[in-house]
């Protein structure tokens, strides 16, 4: 049972960092917290990926005649995500503990290319909007996205390949560069076509229809997701320098919390909630609406 530490009422300015890591250490040696903050982690995941499958059903119920969609294919993503997530940190002590350590890496960042390739599906269609407003070609849009995340995937993979063959500290700390370099591309990706489409709605006339909200829609979540892959290739930057930042570990439970939160969650939710707009229904040629 974890000890609840009193504070003592004459507490100094100075003793207050070394009470603070105190309190730091004795949340992360417990089995409780971590117990505790992991499943809370699987739980949020799991509430996540259930919703955008709810939603995956209600736009195949609409408009089930149109194949799969970009639109759907972003939110089975997101199912797969999230789901591959909850499973993770629902068994947390049987996947920290496993032998070789690459086997935690591929479990841990596996999910985070599959968050990329998500949310710069995104990236892709806001590019494909903005091209055919400009009478640009976007033919090789698509192949451009699918070579990218083919190139990323198979890196990936040859880093995974060889720490398993060889444990070496070099090469984990280029597959964590790497993931960085991953989520600072993404962050570069919307802030380019997002940050584009963005300022060519906002020339659009005052009286088109839906343009006010499909600015804001554009804008909030440009602005959600380059700020979610600016952390995330932050904290992995630092964790790849600092042993105490790493992520890959049974007993950082509170930075796991902090980390996928900001990085994941709340973004996946956001952006989840801003697009929850169900496309509209088609109507039936031999159908007329009574004007």
């Amino acid at each position: 049972m974890v000890r609840i530490r009193k504070i003592p009422l004459d507490l100094t300015l100075t003793e207050f960092p070394a009470l603070v890591s105190s309190w730091w250490d004795e949340v992360n040696e417990s089995t409780h917290w971590q117990d505790g903050i992991f499943y809370t982690l699987c739980a949020a995941y799991a509430l996540v990926s259930s919703i955008a499958l709810i939603q995956l059903i209600r736009i195949e119920l609409r408009v089930p005649e149109y194949g799969w969609t970009t639109q759907k294919v972003f939110h089975l993503m997101n199912v797969i995500v999230n789901g591959v997530r909850a499973i993770v940190f629902g068994f947390h002590k049987q996947v920290f503990l496993l032998h070789p350590k690459v086997l935690i890496f591929v479990l841990l960042d596996l999910p985070s290319l599959l968050f990329f390739s998500t949310y710069t599906l995104l990236a892709l269609f806001w590019a494909e909007i903005y091209h055919q407003a400009r009478s640009l070609p976007t033919d090789k849009l698509r192949i451009s996205y699918a070579a990218i995340n083919g190139v990323i995937y198979v890196i990936q993979v040859c880093i995974w390949l060889y720490l398993w063959i060889d444990d070496n500290s070099v090469v984990e700390f280029i597959g964590k560069v790497f993931i960085a370099a991953v989520s600072f591309i993404a962050a570069l990706g919307f802030l380019l076509y997002g940050g584009r489409l963005f300022f060519m709605l906002k020339r659009f006339p005052i009286e088109s229809k839906g343009r006010r909200k499909k600015l804001n829609e554009v804008g909030s979540v440009t602005a959600i997701c380059f700020t979610c892959f600016l952390i995330r290739c932050s904290v992995v930057v630092l964790s790849a320098f600092d042993s105490d930042a790493s992520l890959e570990v049974l007993d950082h439970p509170v930075l796991n919390l902090i980390y996928y939160m900001l990085v994941e969650i709340l973004p996946s939710a956001l952006v989840l909630y801003i697009l929850r707009k169900l496309p509209p229904k088609r109507i039936s040629a031999q159908y007329h609406p009574i004007l």
